[in-house]
């Protein structure tokens, strides 16, 4: 994989991600305490669906990390050498994951 092809696919990565971030946003907002309109089961159901929301935002948050890191590595010409061992990375390590910092025998 060149490393203009790994750029486009994780910037590709890094703005679906963004976009799922905006489009779950409203899940990870404080529930409201309304025993008028939502009765207590509710209210935890609630709770649940935002304390998932909020794990699943810091899963995105840390791909976007590895992606910035693999962008990173591509403007110092570092891209698809393992961060380890200095070795190459395997093409089909970088075909399944452009961001991959090791090779498979490192990671």
């Amino acid at each position: 994989m060149t490393p203009d092809n790994a750029r486009a696919r994780l910037n590709a990565l890094r703005q679906e991600i963004l976009d799922l971030s905006d489009a779950s946003s409203e899940d990870r907002k404080p529930v409201e305490l309304d025993q008028q309109s939502v009765g207590r089961l509710s209210r935890q159901d609630s709770m649940q669906v935002q304390a998932m929301a909020k794990a699943a935002d810091a899963r995105r948050t840390q791909e976007l990390r590895r992606i910035d890191a693999a962008l990173a590595r591509i403007d110092e010409d570092e891209f698809g050498w393992c961060a380890e061992c200095g070795e190459p990375i395997e093409e089909a390590r970088l075909e399944i994951d452009p961001a991959a910092p090791r090779c498979s025998g490192c990671a």
